[in-house]
């Protein structure tokens, strides 16, 4: 029998995810980090299972189960988690190396990177690619790990797991979960939406990105911890009225659940102007920008309900440097919107007088405040027009 001292023997976790393995193992299976070759064994054991492709980083590995394991269902790979995996497969097992590293990576059958969980990050991270609609995986990692870390990767992928089976050892709680596609990362995908990835949270809504026709992409789901309801209709109401006016990302498509538009590359207003590079002519045109849109949306009767502190809610695009407005969850019709109001709020507020002052930039504090409270009394383009507009984007001296 070849030898091979790197192989990983069977331990408590193996024989834990094997049981499961043959329970739910189903048509084509992917044994990722397969070892010692005994999940690969369990899932082809499985009536229900037509094939298994087992792979393994290490070459030595593979050579040894290829030598080792004469079963006509397993083909073995050497891969790295799915660099050389092609397909879509309708079961995944996995049994990661999941202690945290020590000083120096002396194991990498066991330790899963300097916190322990980075591989199964990566692993979780690049799964959506490789497994079916109804696919399923199937997993086992260890409290060392932090579960509450795993999890946490689980949902910022739009996964969702079922807990299996919980054994104590020693110093440690061995988990296994199965882990499937959520209703929402199916149906994003039946959309073409692909490699969709966790990108940040408000507290009414969660943002991925995806990729779809080529193009990047921007998703938001209601944040299931958010009380709010109807938020995402909300939003993509108005964005979609507002498109007609050149404001906000552009609306792609969206039902209950969700909501896509384009994904707009770029940094907060706030970022971009702390730059070095941006000089004072920029900063104004940019100022001017945003007062115009705020001003149709006044027109509009719209409220964004967000002016008055909008760092996160515009951003400078990358491509053209024009502001973009964003998240209009909140958006309401109402007879009194204060939109230009609020962002002049904004501009007096002490931290942006002194970012500006950094700028060389001063800012009329009273002339805004006096055009604002005009403008407040008597919303139309006799107390506010473009003219007033541009003095107040450049009553920057």
């Amino acid at each position: 029998m070849v030898n091979c001292k790197s192989v990983y023997e069977p331990r408590e976790d193996s024989t834990m995810l094997e049981t499961w393995a043959r329970k739910h193992a189903f048509g084509a299976v992917l044994d990722i980090g397969t070892g010692s070759g005994i999940l690969a064994i369990a899932a082809a054991q499985g009536r229900n299972v037509k094939n298994v492709v087992a792979t393994d980083v290490q070459k030595g590995v593979v050579d040894y189960c290829e030598k080792c394991i004469q079963n006509k269902k397993i083909k073995f790979l050497q891969s790295d988690l799915f660099q050389n995996v092609r397909g879509r497969f309708d079961t995944i097992i996995f049994n990661p190396p999941y202690l945290p590293q020590e000083l120096k990576l002396k194991d990498l059958t066991i330790e899963g990177g300097k916190k322990g969980y980075e591989i199964i990050e990566r692993f979780l991270n690049e799964v959506n690619n490789f497994l079916k609609a109804d696919g399923i995986i199937l997993m086992v990692f260890s409290s060392l790990t932090k579960k509450e870390k795993v999890v946490g990767f689980i949902a910022n992928n739009l996964l969702e797991f079922e807990f299996l089976e919980k054994q104590h050892y020693f110093f440690e709680d061995l988990y296994v979960y199965l882990v499937k596609k959520s209703a929402i990362l199916k149906k994003l995908e039946r959309y073409n939406i692909k490699n969709v990835k966790y990108f940040s949270k408000g507290k009414r809504g969660l943002l991925f990105t995806g990729v779809c026709d080529t193009k990047k992409v921007a998703i938001k789901i209601k944040n299931p911890k958010s009380n709010a309801v109807g938020r995402i209709e909300n939003e993509a109401k108005y964005l979609k009225l507002l498109n007609k006016n050149n404001i906000g990302p552009k609306l792609l498509f969206f039902d209950k659940d969700f909501l896509i538009y384009d994904f707009v590359e770029g940094d907060f207003i706030l970022n971009f102007i702390k730059k070095e590079s941006i000089n004072k002519k920029i900063i104004k045109k940019i100022i001017k920008n945003v007062f115009s849109q705020l001003f149709v949306m006044d027109g509009l009767g719209i409220n964004k309900e967000e002016m008055s502190h909008p760092p996160k809610h515009i951003i400078i695009s990358k491509k053209n440097k024009k502001p973009v407005l964003i998240d209009f969850e909140r958006s309401h019709y109402t007879l009194k919107p204060s939109n230009v109001t609020q962002f002049c709020d904004f501009l007096v507020s002490g931290n942006i007088l002194k970012l500006f002052k950094n700028k060389n930039i001063e800012i009329r504090k009273d002339k805004i405040i006096e055009l604002a409270k005009i403008y407040k009394n008597n919303i139309n383009k006799n107390n506010l027009n473009i003219k007033d507009l541009n003095n107040i984007g450049y009553s920057l001296e």
